[in-house]
């Protein structure tokens, strides 16, 4: 028998400590050996795949923030189609988030009810957060012990009304029943007064929309949840930073010491508001994106440490719901389907602005895993799951909707070029196959 199931040789791989070549042995799914090219490792293995000189070996991504929207909205999204779309774009574990599916995930029951859809229907490794909603407090800690990452609030309506947001005293209840227990509250964070005394949101101008989300809203949430934070001692995590004038205070309120951690998604970082035309509802999403002098400084964000992880904010609907017939940015669904698209997305600006493979990974493979707990993810290292996506970084693509996974083919990538190509993407030591059976099991937070 051979001590290795198979042996990986890539002349370029990116490592904890940095790119370099390395070949990579993987017995039962796990990383067990990474050495320099050129070893004796094939020698010993059942299989060898060694990489194009044009390819990078990768760690899995891990995208914390997807909504997939099973059981009840299934022709939104599914579990199906959500990891074969994660799957073609390198994405090897997904966190669903709790709300959009029906039941939301706000009790141990709707939990199982997820779990069991979820069942079999999975191509990547799957786990799910808990929600916050008004009435709840009693079932955070069941929730928290059957194994979901933390919990989810809104501060404002959520869009769907089975998920209620909480109101400023049903927060800090909340966060104290999660301190109690060290676990990690994470909130979409506007303001609802500064957003119902902002402009009306409706018409076809998107310059309209954008006032109707002023940054303001964002700010004064974040500020608020900083000092709920230092009060409770709550851990918080800020979904989706769109405003940059919120960076200095987050980056001041870790520096103080609270626990507090920060993301910013794919779109915030691509596209501005000044590009957007009239009636483009597919470009529409909470927070929405904004100017491009802002868009410069979510990526010094990143550059500082002030922004922790990029993480797509997959939020997908039918057509009809983006009211393209209309045009309407005030009635259309708020979300943008990116979960196939991410990596390449980020890495096409990146690479503009001087950032490397190394940076990517740590913003969309480690951080989310470490984030998570997922301490076996997202790295290539001994003893982590052998999660790969092989990444051309030079091969550039149009993007095509249609022939996306997503099951609603709405994107406002469509007809973007975009440079980075999956290749391949590998779940613990096996090439991933859409069109085989599916092989992603459901984790647990403390796995």
């Amino acid at each position: 028998m051979s001590e290795y199931d198979l042996l990986v040789r890539a002349g370029r791989a990116v490592l904890p400590d940095g790119e370099r070549g390395a070949d990579v042995a993987v017995k039962d799914g796990q990383i067990v050996a990474v050495e320099a090219p050129g070893s004796d490792l094939g020698e010993r293995a059942a299989a060898v795949v060694e990489l194009g000189s044009d390819e990078v070996l990768l760690p899995g991504i891990v995208d914390s923030h997807v909504h997939v929207n099973d059981p009840g909205r299934t022709e939104w999204e599914g579990f199906e189609s959500a990891t074969k779309a994660a799957a073609a774009g390198g994405v090897t574990t997904i966190v669903d988030m709790p709300l959009n599916s029906i039941p939301p995930t706000v009790d141990v029951a709707a939990l199982e009810v997820k779990r069991k859809t979820a069942d079999g229907q999975t191509w990547v490794d799957v786990g799910f957060w808990g929600g916050a909603v008004p009435g709840n407090v009693a079932d955070l800690r069941p929730l928290h012990e059957s194994g979901v990452f933390g919990f989810k609030c809104f501060l404002l309506h959520s869009g769907v009304d089975e998920f209620p947001a909480l109101s400023p005293a049903e927060v800090e209840a909340a966060m104290r029943e999660i301190a109690a227990f060290d676990g990690l509250l994470i909130v979409h964070a506007e303001d609802p007064d500064e957003i119902d005394h902002a402009a009306n949101a409706g018409g076809r101008a998107y310059s309209e929309f954008l006032a109707s989300r002023p940054r303001q809203a964002e700010n004064l949430a974040i500020q608020h949840l900083i000092e709920q934070s230092r009060v409770t001692g709550c851990r918080i995590h800020i979904l989706h930073v769109s405003s940059s004038d919120a960076l200095p205070l987050i980056r001041q309120a870790e520096a103080d010491g609270v626990r507090i951690s920060a993301e910013t998604c794919p779109h915030y970082l691509t596209f501005t508001s000044e590009e957007i035309p009239e009636g483009a509802t597919q470009y529409k999403c909470c927070p929405p994106i904004r100017e491009s002098s802002n868009r410069d400084l979510l990526w010094e964000g990143l550059r500082d440490g002030t922004i922790d992880i990029v993480v797509s904010d997959h939020s997908p609907s039918t057509a009809d719901l983006k009211h393209f017939d209309t045009g309407d940015f005030g009635t259309a669904w708020g979300g943008i389907s990116s979960l196939q698209l991410g990596l390449s997305a980020v890495w096409t600006e990146a690479r503009q602005r001087g950032f490397t493979l190394t940076d990517v990974v740590r913003w969309m493979s480690r951080g989310p895993a470490d984030q998570t707990g997922l301490t076996h993810k997202g790295r290539i290292a001994v003893g982590a799951d052998a999660d790969f996506a092989v990444f051309a970084p030079d091969s550039q693509q149009v993007i095509r909707a249609e022939r996306l996974h997503h099951k609603n083919p709405i994107t406002p990538y469509a007809g973007r070029t975009l440079t980075g190509t999956v290749r391949s993407t590998w779940l613990r030591g096996i090439r991933i196959d859409v069109a085989g059976p599916p092989r992603g099991r459901q984790l647990t937070r403390g796995e």
